[in-house]
């Protein structure tokens, strides 16, 4: 590149390869059974290709199946309510055309989330239509899972046998409730039953509840379901334990030495009409509206706020709606209303008073034509007013008014917890519309048939990110009436959620890099932005801590800036090719300075060739300077995405003129190896009237890097490494984003 054209653009074309093949530990084949998965399920064709490719390679990334002994931990990540179940239903699929006969899915940890799973799977693979007898399910729920046994033990004999066809091996299918009774249950049947030569999926479904070791900073400590699964594992000499969540922070945070720590990650790809985090908060914020403090669910109101009115209005206009264009009719459609006020019960029975009081109130007044009607009308034409600016092709107001006494009338409320008994299972086909008034059960993997309207009058909480995220149960294939859509909060969550975002991004396009890449998880650095009001997770499964911070109107200063000879050497060859095609010139300054206080300089150099070409490039030996200086690539790089064209500041310090020797500055180190002072200070010490030392130089409001040239010396003036480049980067406070990393050690 020549000197002077370090400010041009130029256009970088690269060629994409379908790596795929060379991540995959062997190579499934496609065969009957997962093409008829294929045709059974209703997704677009582009999704049946995306769903196949995904398939085959997260199988592939998997135990093979013909090992005798090998244990594998892999971790999927979707969106929130973006198809995770068919996902591990079509990997079951793909499983039985590639002889493997043992899946065992861990389907949550409630009676209502467990059979939803159970009966997701036998819906999609057809168990109870088929005219074959390719599968057989199994749940340690029934009461006859105890006496299973020796169903179980003929049919693995049968895929121990060489004789037995194909056609004539069954797969089975066990799910069982993640909690420690029924894996007891489990472990009870399958230890009594020879599974060598028995490979098995062990599918976790929301993988980042329950299944972890919530007794991981006590040393040698197991929590009870955590033992059961390591149980589980230690019975299936051939196995893989599939972890399938959309909030995967807890899993990458434990420690990697953990079983369930997953050496390779795979990255979900939504279908199309998937509506999530950046559409709702990012996107379209007109379809959330703020809770005002004195309506939430702690106040001491008797009566319902105004806010829940405005939602309950909304929410019935599109139930008129949905019933004016027929949707009624038709068994596979709904619409709901979710309103989530607490964790505890007791506000669940203020609100769903309100609500039912609320619908009685509507349903006299609509049914009497007077001046209440005429007034209650005219309340919902202003809601109306507002649903038609985001509904393109909404029915007139008009042609909803009669329809609104049916609405309002036909509409079911319903308490989701277990106050009264078992908590209820939804009977979607027997009722068009909903109001579900629920905490912790309409949570995390609990699916909400047609949800348009959320009230969620709860605050942050404890702050865990991924247990807010698990809330957001209006993330779904809802891009067709999105316009009916609402979302009702409090502020500080609306802010968690539009702040989530961003760190959903940025986690799940690190993820999909490194897996791409080819190399364990275990190597890949625990750094992604996170917002500085909430914690990634809950801390008692977390052995190692971890570092949230951020970089803002701060220097970076490498503490240990110099490794081996030939990292020293790399890091010469990295900084001596960036500066040598830029073009400097001496700095500004008193006169009086010292030749070591003198520098040349370039404040227009581009920040994204900064970034790609040196700071990227730079080999960091130290642990510690390791992981922040990949917070501080991260800050840049998240700033760059959005401003590609910034410039910054380079500073070659103690080089009089482009054309003079770069002067050889000298620095000892502490008795842990890092070099404490790396600035040079100002002088005089009192005025700074001739130098305002190397922390105050360049414009504060970019990004400056300053590049030493060392010579490091211990407490004995002993020469340690000798012509080293150490860089310093001062990050502006416009850059500032904070960011959450867990060293695994340090030098």
């Amino acid at each position: 590149m020549n000197k002077n054209n370090r400010n041009i653009n130029s256009e970088i074309v690269e060629v994409v390869t379908d790596t795929s093949k060379n991540l995959m530990r062997w190579e499934p084949a496609v065969g009957n059974e997962f093409l008829n998965f294929l045709k059974h399920v209703s997704i677009p064709e582009e999704s049946k290709k995306i769903l196949t490719h995904e398939t085959q390679r997260i199988l592939g990334r998997c135990t093979p199946p013909d090992l005798d002994i090998g244990g594998e931990t892999g971790l999927v990540v979707g969106y929130v309510q973006s198809g995770k179940t068919m996902s591990f239903t079509a990997i079951s699929a793909l499983a039985r055309d590639n002889k493997i006969p043992l899946l065992i899915v861990m389907a949550g940890i409630s009676v209502p989330l467990a059979r939803q799973s159970s009966e997701r799977l036998k819906q999609d693979l057809r168990l109870d239509e088929r005219p074959d007898r390719s599968w057989q399910q199994f749940n340690t729920k029934d009461p006859s899972w105890k006496d299973s046994g020796d169903a179980l033990r003929r049919i693995f004999s049968a895929w121990q046998d060489p004789d037995v066809s194909e056609l004539d091996k069954q797969t089975v299918l066990i799910t069982v409730m993640k909690n420690h009774t029924h894996l007891k249950k489990l472990t009870r049947v399958l230890k009594d039953l020879n599974l060598e030569g028995i490979p098995a999926l062990i599918i976790d479904d929301e993988a980042d509840q329950a299944s972890l070791n919530t007794k991981a900073k006590k040393e040698g400590e197991e929590s009870t379901t955590y033992a059961c699964i390591m149980d589980l594992c230690t019975l299936i000499p051939n196995h893989t334990f599939l972890q399938y969540t959309a909030t995967p922070q807890a899993p990458l945070l434990i420690n990697i030495i953990d079983k369930l720590s997953p050496s390779f990650t795979e990255v979900l790809t939504p279908g199309s009409g998937y509506i999530g985090g950046k559409q709702f908060f990012i996107d379209h914020p007109e379809l959330v509206f703020t809770i005002p403090a004195s309506e939430l669910a702690d106040s001491e109101s008797q009566e319902p706020p105004d806010s829940l009115i405005t939602a309950l209005q909304t929410f019935f206009l599109g139930v008129a709606t949905g019933i004016h264009l027929g949707e009624k009719r038709k068994n596979k459609s709904n619409r709901s209303m979710l309103i989530h006020p607490s964790f505890h019960t007791d506000p669940h029975n203020k609100f769903y008073q309100w609500v039912t009081e609320v619908q009685r109130r509507w349903e006299r007044t609509l049914e009497v034509e007077d001046e209440d009607k005429a007034e209650l009308v005219k309340e919902f034409e202003d809601t109306y007013k507002q649903l038609s600016k985001t509904v393109k092709e909404i029915p007139s107001f008009k042609e909803l008014i009669p329809i609104l006494l049916q609405s309002v009338r036909d509409t079911r409320p319903v308490k989701v917890n277990a106050s009264d008994g078992p908590t209820p299972i939804i009977p979607w086909r027997d009722n068009y519309s909903y109001i579900l008034i629920g905490g912790q059960a309409m949570d995390r993997g609990f699916t909400v048939e047609g949800l348009t309207v959320t009230y969620m009058s709860r605050g942050v909480g404890v702050g865990n990110a991924d247990t807010i995220q698990q809330r957001a149960r209006f993330f779904g294939y809802k891009e067709k009436y999105m316009g009916y859509c609402r979302i009702f909060v409090d502020q500080q969550l609306k802010l968690a959620f539009k702040e989530y975002v961003e760190h959903e991004e940025d986690i799940r396009k690190q993820l999909k890099e490194y897996s791409d890449s080819g190399k364990p998880l275990s190597e890949w650095k625990r750094v992604f932005l996170m917002p500085n009001r909430l914690n990634p997770t809950r801390k008692n499964i977390l052995k190692d801590g971890y570092i949230s911070t951020v970089f803002s109107d701060k220097w970076f200063i490498p503490g240990r800036p110099y490794g081996s000879v030939d990292t020293d050497e790399k890091n010469r060859e990295i900084v001596g090719s960036f500066i040598n095609v830029t073009t400097f010139v001496p700095d500004k300054g008193h006169p009086d300075r010292k030749n070591i206080q003198k520098h040349i300089v370039n404040e227009r150099v581009p920040l994204q060739e900064m970034y790609e070409d040196l700071l990227a490039q730079y080999l960091i030996t130290s642990e510690t300077d390791s992981y922040l200086n990949t917070g501080v690539l991260l800050q840049l790089k998240t700033y760059l995405e959005k401003y590609p064209d910034e410039t910054c500041t380079l500073y070659i310090m103690s080089q009089q003129s482009p054309n003079s020797d770069w002067q050889i500055r000298k620095r000892s180190v502490n008795k842990f190896g890092r070099i404490p002072t790396l600035f040079q200070g100002a002088y005089p010490n009192d005025t700074k009237d001739i130098y305002p030392g190397d922390r105050e130089l360049g414009d504060k409001k970019r990004v400056v890097v300053q590049i030493h040239r060392l010579r490091v010396v211990d407490e004995k003036d002993k020469i340690i490494a000798n012509d080293v480049r150490a860089i310093a980067i001062w990050i502006p406070e416009k850059m500032g984003i904070s960011w959450l990393a867990q060293p695994q050690g340090d030098n």
